[in-house]
């Protein structure tokens, strides 16, 4: 992938919800790995709740501030959003005042040859990537969510766990994929579109429409 970082090179997290503090997780993971482990500076938030504060005290990390604090500080960031459409506009917000977003990729995650990942790409443990696949500036694939052979997700797509994407497949921006559903062998999710948890993508979906069931319709 050619993803060259320094040892400790600074890092700031928007977001400390749960997808953000378990993204907080992957870099430990990365750091325990021994590959070019990053320093995590804190979190950035515009309406951190109180227990989501509360629940940065045992990472050993705090929240610094609102997101705009980003354009400030000599670190690299990741979203830490689940939400695909919220992430889009947070990624719109940084573009160009902050310094690149960082792919970060989890130990027990699996990558195959030839493929190509954005800046901002988050790949949780167990997630699989085969070959020739194009994942997208802050495309999310959580835990165990697998993605074929020569499939194209847009920016910010969110595969949530145990969801499978088939080979050929198109996925717009800012679509999601539910749990446990799947994206059938060359069928295509338009942006904004969501497919429930354990849906089946049998025939193209429009964009922002939402489909659930078997088939998804």
């Amino acid at each position: 992938m050619g993803f060259i970082r320094v040892r400790d090179q600074p890092i700031v997290i928007v977001g400390c919800g749960g997808h953000g503090r378990e993204i907080f997780g992957i870099i430990a993971a990365v750091n325990a790995a021994g590959d070019a482990p990053w320093k995590v500076v804190g979190f950035v938030d515009d309406a951190p709740s109180e227990e989501n504060l509360r629940r940065l005290d045992p990472l050993g990390t705090s929240w610094l501030g609102p997101s705009d604090l980003l354009t400030q500080l000599d670190a690299d960031y990741v979203i830490g959003i689940g939400d695909p459409g919220i992430r889009a506009t947070v990624a719109a917000r940084l573009d160009g005042v902050a310094r690149p977003a960082a792919p970060l990729v989890h130990p027990a995650a699996t990558v195959g040859l030839a493929n190509t990942l954005a800046e901002g790409v988050v790949l949780f443990a167990g997630a699989r990537v085969t070959t020739n696949v194009t994942l997208g500036r802050h495309v999310h694939l959580n835990q165990n969510a697998t993605v074929g052979h020569d499939t194209v997700l847009g920016d910010c797509v969110q595969v949530n766990p145990s969801a499978a994407v088939s080979g050929s497949c198109r996925i717009g921006s800012r679509a999601l994929i539910g749990t446990n559903a799947s994206v059938l062998q060359g069928r295509s999710v338009g942006e904004g579109a969501r497919v429930g948890a354990n849906g089946c993508v049998v025939r193209d979906v429009s964009d922002g429409t939402t489909v659930k069931g078997v088939p998804a319709v």
